[in-house]
């Protein structure tokens, strides 16, 4: 893979795309990677199957092909790598497919090559774990810059002559235009309604409004119970404890997945997953993440919806301010636009006790680069899904937590007058209505501004992904939710309701969301389809988001007690925001009543 042979390879088939020598690989060391995006880990673990079922096709249909143990070394290496899994020389030489004496002299030769690095796994030096090499690491990036590259081109996936710019796996292909969802020509099979019980959103208020269109796709009528955040997350689980679910189809917030699986509200969906030919790689990657736990499906993304900042382009250019990069310009452009005696106050954001303010503060440790719980570290991130024992300590009186703490504290002088008592909709609603020049939403609020000609921020609104700080990435938070089926669902009705669950989530329902009011797409082919494009400028931003990884789940870990953590935190940081508490004080207090709850529970 890494001879001259591959080189040459690559260089023909680059040349063959139209590239000119300026964008292949020059020969002899020193070599300058293509510029661009850098792949997300994600995306890369994508690109990883898509080279080993490459790999896989020739050994199997084309004559005379021989596996290359070095490039399946390599995937097996950089998949464990960003897996965060641990990875043995034995295990590596089973992974090459080559005979053992063979894969062993292939591994050692990569170790003197200073592909491979070893590492001591005990005191005494005898065993250790193989890794990939910085070199490897950024050739291997290199590869998959150029491969997509190659793909793109030839394909016609970018935009403005850039061949890079998609999402690898994303179903670009699948649709341009995409249809309207087509009416069963089969009766579901169920007797009516089709009960679901949904939070009270935009998303699934369009979904209400089309209720009488799904009912003549479906061929049952639906009877849908929408709630408010908390109430839900009751309902849903208070529906477990009855002898039989009142509901068909639950909506399901990302981070209840872990509760929800762990306490068995939500059944299990890997095999009507498999067999309803749910396109996986046609969801963006952290929601379809977020719908697992334990290695198990227990739903599929209906939404999936990033906390960003809005903030007003008109103003900005009128102040000749940036728009924030880091928390010290998102300060500084606050206090910049913050003019009271023209009725403008530089931000709203939750400030209200409870969940509100407790997602404040998370996402705001999430800024300076730290989760709510100790999750291990991961690429640039980290892994929300390994969820066991300290993983799930609490992890608030820290550096991260106070410097998130300091930074609410100062947004207090320029918020919108009464953010102590802001909420989801307050925020948002304060931002469309013009009373403040940013505001940290979700993107699924954004109709309260975009579909109302009349609003100030109508038309003026640019977004961007959460300003972060000491030098951490910025990243944009991933919320939504998944349509889920109650564990304790009448079995008889199992199977149409899997069959209305495909439907529902399906690009073509997606869209007809969009097109009626939602500004929510899970999907990659929803968002790349021309129409939902032209209807509102967050498709590129989020999808670009998506793209690069700064749509991240890791802030909101599905951790079985995500809701009580947030209780506690939206408690103690109301306090201190209230001046009823030192900073220091609220976050010992919010660690040891945490603490407290994780041990009662015998989570370590």
């Amino acid at each position: 893979m890494t001879g001259r042979g591959a080189s040459g390879r690559l260089d023909a088939a680059l040349a063959r795309q139209g590239f000119g020598p300026a964008l292949r690989r020059p020969r002899g060391a020193g070599a300058a990677p293509l510029a661009g995006p850098a792949l997300s880990p994600e995306e890369m673990l994508r690109f990883i199957d898509f080279v080993e079922e490459l790999e896989t096709e020739g050994e199997l249909i084309l004559p005379h092909f021989t596996p290359d143990p070095c490039l399946r070394v390599t995937l097996f290496l950089m998949r464990n790598h960003l897996d965060g899994k641990l990875t043995t020389i034995s295990s590596l030489a089973i992974a090459s497919g080559a005979p053992y004496a063979t894969a062993m002299r292939r591994i050692q030769q990569m170790i003197r090559d200073g592909l491979i690095d070893q590492r001591p796994r005990s005191a005494t030096g005898k065993t250790f774990s193989l890794h990939p090499s910085p070199e490897m690491i950024a050739a291997w990036s290199d590869y998959a810059h150029r491969i997509k590259l190659v793909i793109g081109k030839a394909f016609g996936l970018g935009e403005k002559g850039r061949a890079q710019d998609y999402y690898f796996g994303g179903s670009y292909l699948k649709a341009q235009i995409i249809p309207l969802p087509a009416a069963r020509t089969t009766p579901l099979g169920v007797s009516a309604p089709l009960r679901i019980l949904v939070h009270a959103d935009p998303t699934f208020l369009a979904m209400d409004s089309l209720k009488r269109q799904f009912e003549h796709i479906l061929g049952v009528a639906i009877r849908n119970r929408a709630l408010s955040i908390d109430r839900l997350r009751l309902e849903t689980l208070a529906n477990a404890e009855r002898a039989e679910s009142a509901y068909d189809i639950v909506a399901v917030d990302l981070p209840w997945i872990g509760e929800c699986a762990e306490k068995g509200v939500l059944a299990p969906l890997d095999a009507m997953v498999a067999r309803e030919g749910v396109n996986r790689s046609d969801f963006q990657a952290a929601g379809w993440l977020g719908c697992l736990h334990g290695g198990r499906q227990y739903g599929v993304p209906i939404q999936t919806t990033p906390e960003l900042l809005f903030y007003r382009t008109d103003l900005f250019a009128e102040a000749g301010v940036a728009p924030p990069r880091t928390t010290d310009e998102m300060l500084a452009a606050a206090r910049a636009l913050h003019r009271p005696e023209r009725g403008l106050r530089g931000v709203a954001w939750n400030g209200a006790r409870g969940t509100p303010l407790g997602h404040s503060f998370i996402f705001a440790m999430a800024d300076f680069g730290q989760p709510v719980i100790d999750l291990k570290p991961r690429g640039d991130g980290f892994d929300p899904m390994d969820l066991r024992g300290e993983r799930l300590r609490p992890m608030i009186d820290t550096a991260a937590g106070l410097a998130a703490a300091t930074f609410l504290k100062e947004l207090l002088d320029v918020s919108a007058p009464g953010v102590l008592a802001m909420s989801w909709f307050e925020r948002v609603k304060a931002y469309a209505e013009g009373a403040v020049a940013m505001a940290y939403g979700y993107s699924l609020l954004a109709p309260y501004f975009e579909l109302d000609p009349t609003a100030p921020a109508h038309g003026r609104t640019g977004y961007l992904p959460h300003p972060s700080g000491c030098g951490a990435r910025p990243i944009a938070p991933v919320g939504g939710y998944v349509l889920g089926i109650p564990a304790n669902l009448a079995p008889e009705r199992r199977q149409a309701v899997e069959k209305s669950v495909r439907l529902l989530t399906s690009a073509e329902a997606c869209k007809l969301y969009f097109v009626n009011g939602s500004r929510v797409c899970p999907r990659h082919s929803v968002a790349a389809d021309p129409e939902v494009r032209a209807l509102s400028p967050i498709v590129d931003a989020v999808d670009a988001m998506a793209r690069d990884g700064s749509l991240q789940l890791w802030p909101r870990p599905a951790a079985p007690d995500f809701a009580d953590i947030t209780a506690v935190l939206g408690e103690e940081m109301h306090q201190m925001l209230r001046g009823e508490k030192p900073v220091r004080a609220a976050l010992a207090d919010a660690q040891n009543r945490a603490d407290a709850v994780m041990r009662a529970r015998g989570r370590y």
